[in-house]
């Protein structure tokens, strides 16, 4: 399914190479101001052109076409939609025979017995993380009105295992991006994010937990390999008295945080924490033995076209996205429910 969410239900569409690519979006609430303009923000955040990315530029100009009326959200199903201009179809017709290693070809293939679309990757390209960040626009002005000091903030925290708190970091990832593009290869990422503002007893146990749904919606993302919330994994090589969390006041908050922000699958008051990682680009330059289907035999592969070279330099802004929609979906469920009251919005 396509979909995600019970009460801010998400609906993505479209293929990378297609005519255009979109999101529809049900359950918002009616009154909230909203234009083409809000969405830009986080579009540009996404948008291609740095180092490491890339040279793929599209407009991304996005176009509602229902939902909207002066200005105000109509309580209808919002949709929206980006053209795709900047597209070079040629550079995949051969992937249907010869997979490239890591990509959905071959299983997209059996699973639609080929009747799949092939360009740029189709309905599995991270092109389709765009409707996912408008979706997330629509979720943070939700969230913002419920919780009024609503903050979410994600950034990236490594590059091919250089953390972010070293020294001249910036400069050690520019070189590093630069000598893994000569190379042909390419490299991943890890994007940790904060979630701040939100009150305590946000989470539907035992599916519906904050961490369950935020995991769902931000393995919706191409390329996500992990998620780990407060201490993740390091909690296994901790003691009790080490990863509890000591509440140092009446609304919850806590000297220390490696819960994640989330006790029993229920916001406790403190910043949600968590991280994701990312995989390498699997559309590399450099040679790569695959199957030749057509030969039966491995053959060499040099994956044409443009492509990132680290694709975790634009996910932060996304991670945002996923994490916003899966919050407001149970957000707008504990409004329905009296928890939060109605008249914010």
């Amino acid at each position: 399914m396509d979909t995600f969410g019970r009460n801010y239900r998400v609906s993505v569409f479209g293929e990378s190479h297609g005519g255009a690519i979109g999101v529809v979006v049900d359950g918002v609430p009616a009154g909230i101001v909203l234009s083409e303009q809000d969405f830009m923000t986080d579009i540009d955040r996404r948008r291609s052109g740095a180092k490491g990315t890339t040279p793929r530029r599209e407009p991304d100009v996005p176009e509602v076409l229902s939902g909207i009326y002066e200005g105000h959200t109509t309580g209808a199903p919002l949709a929206v939609i980006f053209r795709n201009r900047n597209t070079r179809s040629r550079d995949y017709s051969l992937f249907r025979e010869v997979p490239r290693p890591g990509h959905a070809d071959f299983v997209a293939g059996v699973k639609w017995h080929g009747f799949n679309d092939p360009r740029g990757g189709g309905h599995f390209s991270g092109r389709l993380t765009l409707p996912l960040v408008a979706a997330g626009t629509v979720a943070k002005k939700i969230l913002s009105l419920l919780a009024g000091s609503f903050e979410v903030k994600a950034e990236l925290l490594e590059i091919g295992g250089i953390s972010s708190d070293v020294p001249d970091v910036r400069e050690k990832w520019d070189r590093l991006l630069d000598e893994t593009a000569e190379d042909g290869d390419s490299l991943g990422g890890i994007v940790g994010c904060t979630v701040d503002g939100l009150p305590v007893g946000l989470g539907e146990p035992f599916f519906c937990s904050v961490e369950s749904l935020i995991s769902q919606a931000v393995f919706s993302i191409p390329g996500v390999r992990g998620i780990e919330f407060g201490d993740g994994f390091n909690a296994a090589r901790m003691k009790g008295s080490q990863h509890n969390d000591v509440f140092v006041s009446r609304d919850g908050k806590c000297a220390t945080n490696g819960a994640g922000g989330i006790n029993g699958g229920i916001t406790n008051g403190n910043p949600i924490a968590f991280r994701v990682a990312f995989k390498p680009t699997s559309s590399i330059s450099r040679v790569q033995n695959t199957l030749d289907f057509r030969k039966g035999e491995l053959a060499g592969l040099e994956v044409p076209g443009r492509h990132d070279v680290c694709f975790a330099l634009r996910t932060p802004v996304v991670v945002e996205a996923a994490a916003s929609i899966a919050l407001a979906d149970l957000a707008l469920s504990s409004m329905s429910s009296g928890y939060i009251q109605t008249a914010v919005i």
